[in-house]
């Protein structure tokens, strides 16, 4: 493996087509594409200030890493990435990217981050800012997530979630095939239209959690006092370990609570509208 150190490049794809290459204390000035087409790439100590750095790259490690605002769009198209304790002030990172596995990572500009990847492992990520991280990914496995971005996960398959602490609105919209444990979700409207949602251990907040879903689930759950409404046209298994503000028209399934401040079912129920709604 070729190894380059201490040096910059600017410009237009000025590593264009390399394989087998280590970049050490690297700078890349401001340009495009200065790894496009590459393969078994190593950037180590790394400065990326330029745009599209990584675009159609196969096999590469990013560690100890800085990409500045100027590196947007830095990761798309590529596979089978490796990054590690790095920074990324730029948005619209990782597009259309597979097998992606990301170690202590903090992301300051988490705008459309994460869209269309498939295989995405996570330990430890920090997002802010921005709408709409992960749409549209699929078999993710994520330990230790804390975000404030807007709309997180919306329409995702296939993901397993431990130890997050999410503040947002509109999370896991229409997601399919999601597991949460031992977190804390905080925004409104949580988990509509989802299918096969399962939230174990974990603490929720906001007003009108999980409606219109399907297969519904949540183990040993806390809602707070802020959870009016829930579980409008649901189909849903509960067992919430507090009590629960108010209950609108849940469609089958069972819930249990401590107790419940209010328990409206009108006219507009939907069928089967069979929902047991007892105390534990």
């Amino acid at each position: 493996m070729k190894t380059i150190s201490n040096t910059e490049f600017g410009g237009e794809r000025p590593l264009f087509g390399s394989h087998d290459l280590r970049l050490d204390n690297v700078t890349i000035r401001e340009g495009e594409s200065a790894l496009k087409e590459c393969s078994n790439i190593e950037a180590v100590n790394c400065r990326f200030e330029g745009n599209y750095p990584f675009w159609h790259v196969h096999g590469f490690t990013i560690e100890q890493c800085f990409f500045d605002k100027g590196g947007r769009s830095a990761l798309w198209y590529s596979d089978h990435l490796k990054m590690k304790d790095t920074i990324i002030d730029a948005p619209k990172m990782f597009r259309e990217m597979h097998e992606i596995d990301i170690e202590n990572v903090l992301m300051n500009d988490a705008d459309e981050v994460f869209w269309k990847c498939n295989g995405i492992s996570v330990k430890n990520l920090k997002l802010h800012g921005g709408t709409y991280p992960f749409m549209l990914c699929r078999n993710l496995r994520i330990d230790g997530l804390e975000s404030d971005s807007k709309y997180i996960f919306q329409y995702v398959k296939d993901m397993e979630l431990r130890n997050a602490r999410i503040t947002t609105k509109d999370a896991l919209w229409e997601c399919e095939n999601v597991t949460v444990y031992d977190s804390e979700l905080n925004g409104e409207y949580l988990g509509w239209h989802s299918r096969n949602l399962r939230l174990v251990n974990c603490r929720i907040s906001g007003t009108q959690p999980l409606c219109y879903a399907e297969n519904l689930t949540l183990e040993n759950c806390i809602m707070d006092s802020s959870c009016d409404l829930a579980f409008e046209y649901s189909s849903v298994h509960a067992t919430i370990n507090s009590p629960v503000r108010s209950i609108k028209n849940p469609r089958t399934g069972c819930i249990k609570a401590e107790s419940y401040g209010e328990i409206i079912i009108d006219g507009n129920i939907k069928a089967p509208a069979d929902c047991r709604i007892e105390l534990l």
